[in-house]
């Protein structure tokens, strides 16, 4: 049950992910359900760029409560949509 918890609470912070770096990052031509949940947020993927990242920063503290303090344990956090739902939840229910 409690598996099915966290992938129910993880899908819920995929969308909210999807409309808020629509939203905020100004993508265009770009909707929230053509988001892939792993497709790369900067390069090749969304093609977002360092400006950007900045953003996702203040979006992570604004909507979820979320810091990151370690950029280069950013890059790997700020790879994909999965990747910023995995790290919200964790950093919402640290485990003990």
């Amino acid at each position: 049950m409690q598996g099915q918890d966290r992938e129910q609470e993880l899908a819920q912070i995929r969308m909210k992910l999807k409309d808020l770096l629509v939203s905020s990052l100004n993508i265009e031509e770009v909707t929230p359900d053509q988001i892939g949940d792993d497709d790369a947020l900067f390069g090749e993927g969304l093609g977002l760029d360092s400006l950007d990242a900045v953003e996702i920063v203040v979006i992570l503290q604004r909507h979820f409560g979320v810091e990151v303090k370690d950029m280069e344990r950013g890059r790997e956090i700020f790879r994909s949509v999965n990747s910023l739902a995995d790290y919200i939840y964790d950093f919402q229910h640290p485990t003990p």
